[in-house]
Parts: C-alpha cells; structure tokens; sequence
C-alpha cells in the first residue's frame, strides 16, 4: 500500500489529505467508482521519521458526505473513509466504552459486555507488602493495561484526562454506552470514572498517603482474570502516587458535586487528607519494585510536577491562598507545564487553571501557564507541518507508548484553541495528530481496534488473547512504534536501522510495541470529544 489516510474518515470543514509513496496525479474516488475530484500531489520529499518520500494528496475541497477512496496514477487504492459531521462519534464511543472491559471486581455480563463476557475477578482482600498480617478489602476499578495490575498514577491521568473531556465538551457525552449504570441520570463517562474513583478511594492509608500500587508479585500467565488467583499486595506510599491521588480526587468532587453531593464530599475529603500527607512530607518519596517483583514501577525522579497538579486543583476547588503560593513556588521552577502523561502530569496545573471560568489563580500563575501553552503548541504546530504525515514528533520522540505522546500533544493543541480566537492552525494540527492515530502513518495501520479497514488486531492484552474469540474488543489504542523495540519479537522481527516510524508489529506479545492501557485511552477520548461537539 503506498496510499495511507485516516481510515475513519474526514470532518466536512476540516483540511483533508492523504500520503502517497509513489506517483504524482490523485483521484478522490466515492465508493460507486465516481470520480469527484483530481489533482497533482504536491511533492514533501523525504520524511524523516518514516524514511518515506511522501507526496501529499489534498483533497480538502471536497465537503459532500459519503464514501470515498484516493488512487494515485499507478493505479493504487487507499483504503476507503468517510466524509462526514459526527465521523468520530462511534470512535469516541468504544474508546471510552474499552474502560468498561478493563473493570476488575465485577463480572462482564452479556448484555453489556456482548460476546466479551467473564466471571468476577480478584475478589479477595490485598496483603501490605510491608506488613504481611494487614489485610485490606480493595476490589474494583480498571486493570491498567494488558496485565491486571491496578496502579494510582494511571488511574489519576486517567480519569483526569475524561473528567476535563466531559467539563469542557459536555455535549459530546450524550450517548449511552450500553454499561450497568447506564439511564441513572448521570452521563455514562461520569458512570464509568466513577468505577476506578471508587476503588481509588480505598487506595489511601490511615495517615493520607496514597498506595503506589496494587499488584501480585509477578505478572499472571495469560490467563482470563477470573483464572489469576495470585495474592495481590499493597505497595507503599509514594509522594508522586499522593499528589496525583489528592489532584484527581479534588478535580472529581467539582464534577460529580452537581449529581451526588455525598460522593463529591468524599472526594474531597480524601484530597485534604492527600494534600495533609503532603505538607507532612515535602521531600520526595519514591518508589522502585522490591528484589522479586515484575509489575509495573510507575516511578520517576521527581514529584513536583505532581505537587503542581495537586496545588492547582486544589486552589481551583477552594480558592485558599495556602495553594496560590504552592503553585506560585511551584511555577517559579523548571517544570514544562504542558505534559499529560503518568511521568509528567504538569498540563493538567494548565487545564486547572486556564479552564477554570471562576479565575481563582493568580494573573501571574494564569499566564505563565498560558504562555507555556501556546509556546509549545506553536513548535508543535511546526512540527505537524514538517511531518510528511503531519505527525508532530521528532525521531526521537517515538518512544515505548508513542501513541500516548501523540494523542498528549493533540491535548495541547486543543487546549491552545480554546485559548485562542485563531484558533484553525492549533485546530489542524491537533486533527493531524488523530489522522495519523487512524491510519496516516507510514505503517498504514489504525491505531484503534474496530476502527479502519486494516486496524491492528491483536493487542497485547490478557484477556483478548485468552477469550477464544477472534476479534478484539474495539476501542483499544495501541502503544505505537517505538524506536528501539524492548520485547523479544520485536528485536527478533524488527531490522536494526529502522526508522522510528516503522518500528512496529501487530503482535500480541510485543509488549513494548502494541500493549493497551487505560492512559492511552483517555487522551483519545479528550480529542475525539472536541472534535465531536
């Protein structure tokens, strides 16, 4: 295939392209074989991620919904998209619907779960790994990934990431998703977060700290998760688990504050209590796995990006000036500001505070935060338009999880429109970025299960893999290419000297290449919504 799109498809206004390989003269084809539009490529040279020397078909002209495909004048086919309002709405739907098949504690039932079914899972009470006579009951909430790991840093991004999506585009999150809470008054996506907030409510000790994490001790085979009969162990407390566990519990109680004024009061009592536990413990407390554990570590070098998240939400919650001069001493600091990842989570102070209509931060804090918004929405712009694929990444930048850096940096961008009224090159890029997500690359794989005529189909997650049923549950982001392959396949299969771009298999046990996770999710979900308003 020497023609890639986005395999979903294209928004009427919006700019609308496709890279081509090989040859020179496009036409934009409707499925009846119609020929609606055709033109040069014009010539981009050589892609540096990808190796490619692409030219770009620029179909943009065309508006009128319906179906169509590219073909170039050697007569090669694209795979065929649409063009249409509301051509993202099914995607947004499974991506957020995914979480449903990640829930741990409960059994996936057929009328809401289809074929996915499974019996409840991880029912017994966890042991304190520092202290083997404590037991304590903490069933619920998400498997992270591929694994049944259950970890508080992702689940805090997480459900940052849906819970801002649903504060800024409500609209976008009108449409049943088909779970148990589903016709309870409460917008499912609300529903569905409020499943892991539940369980994060039990993750927090005695004195406000948070657990780091909640794991057996090695990874289960692959099994179902009803088959994994593993003890399950409370990590200790962590400073970075903390502040992330006392930031998404204090944005939590505004949101659910308007449908369950008891729940919203939890919440927030629980972020104090985090925010105590802080004050107690300014230095760093970190963590790294003990001798014999291979579950996820989730730990970086530094908590203040985590402490600036806390700060502003709790500042944005209560306008109290002991958080205004956190934050003050926080962004006087060398902290990026515009991150939303579990490693870096400092964009989220971003959103806090510059969607925050109550203005309750500092004229100072608002735009230092504004103006590292839009300095790096501009390079990243510049990046989007360098790209043959209109991918703003540098070669370096595909890294494990490279999917999360793109749909993170389509967060931004989204967020720079919002701050602007020119808001169309933020806008287009931020679109680019999902393209790319959906088939644009130089692999020509949609990056969503069930989404695209030739999206990846075998993730590595337990459950898909152990379920004997053919298809993957749709919805799941893939991890992406990453440019030194970590898992075995993925050395073996993949050549040395391939460019970034191409370093990837669909294979289920290339962990480092096409693992799912909560966290990839959630970003999507944030950009699909904006574009679904």
């Amino acid at each position: 295939m020497a023609i890639y799109c986005d395999q979903t498809g294209y928004l009427p206004a919006g700019r609308k392209t496709a890279v081509m390989t090989a040859g020179r003269r496009f036409l934009l084809v409707r499925e009846t074989g119609e020929t609606v539009l055709e033109g040069n490529a014009r010539d981009r040279g050589e892609d540096r991620a990808s190796g490619d020397h692409v030219y770009e078909a620029d179909f943009s002209a065309v508006r009128e919904d319906g179906v169509y495909y590219v073909q170039n004048d050697a007569g090669e086919k694209s795979h065929p998209f649409r063009i249409g309002q509301g051509v993202y709405r099914a995607l947004q739907r499974d991506l957020t619907k995914a979480l449903y098949y990640q829930r741990c504690g409960c059994a996936l039932e057929e009328k809401y779960a289809g074929a996915y079914t499974h019996p409840c899972c991880h029912m017994e009470d966890a042991v304190l790994w520092e202290d083997r006579k404590v037991t304590r009951e903490v069933r619920g909430g998400w498997h992270d990934a591929g694994d049944y790991g259950r970890y508080v840093s992702p689940a805090a991004v997480a459900v940052g990431h849906l819970l801002y999506a649903y504060t800024l585009f409500p609209e976008s999150f009108r449409e049943s998703l088909n779970i148990p809470e589903s016709g309870n008054g409460v917008p499912d996506v609300l529903n569905e977060c409020r499943y892991e907030l539940e369980w994060l409510l039990k993750m927090q000790d005695s004195e406000g700290g948070a657990y780091h994490k909640l794991t057996a001790e090695r990874h289960a085979d692959f099994i179902m998760p009803e088959e994994d009969r593993d003890r399950f162990y409370l990590f200790p407390v962590s400073s970075m688990a903390t502040a992330d566990y006392a930031a998404v519990t204090a944005l939590a109680s505004r949101v659910y504050r308007a449908y369950d004024g008891a729940f919203a009061d939890r919440l927030f009592q629980a972020a104090q209590r985090a925010w105590a536990w802080l004050e107690r413990n300014p230095q760093y407390v970190g963590f790294r796995n003990p001798a014999g554990c291979n579950t996820g570590e989730y730990d970086d070098d530094c908590d203040l990006d985590e402490r600036l998240w806390a700060a502003a939400e709790m500042l944005t919650s209560t306008g109290e000036a002991k958080y205004q001069d956190k934050l003050t001493e926080l962004l006087g600091g060398d902290l990026s500001l515009t991150d939303f990842g579990w490693t870096d989570v400092s964009g989220f102070a971003a959103l806090a505070v510059l969607t925050d209509r109550a203005r309750r931060a500092s004229a100072d804090s608002v735009e230092t935060l504004r103006r590292a918004v839009l300095a790096e929405a501009d390079r990243l712009v510049s990046l989007s338009q360098a790209s043959g694929y209109g991918v703003a990444m540098e070669p370096e930048d595909y890294v494990w999880g490279s999917n999360m850096v793109v749909l993170n940096r389509a967060m931004l961008l989204v967020l720079a429109a919002l701050l602007t009224d020119e808001n169309a090159k933020y806008e287009q890029a931020a679109l680019a970025q999902l393209h790319y997500l959906l088939g644009m690359n130089a692999v020509d794989y949609s990056y969503v299960t069930g989404h695209g005529e030739h999206a990846y189909s075998h993730p590595h997650n337990r459950p898909t893999e152990c379920d004997g049923i053919e298809a993957p549950m749709p919805g799941w982001v893939s991890g992406g290419p990453f440019k030194t392959p970590a898992d075995a396949v993925g050395i073996e299969r993949i050549p040395a000297g391939t460019p970034p771009m191409k370093c990837y298999l669909d294979h289920a046990m290339c962990y480092s290449l096409n693992e799912i996770t909560i966290y990839w999710n959630s970003p999507a979900v944030f950009v699909t919504a904006y574009f679904n308003r």
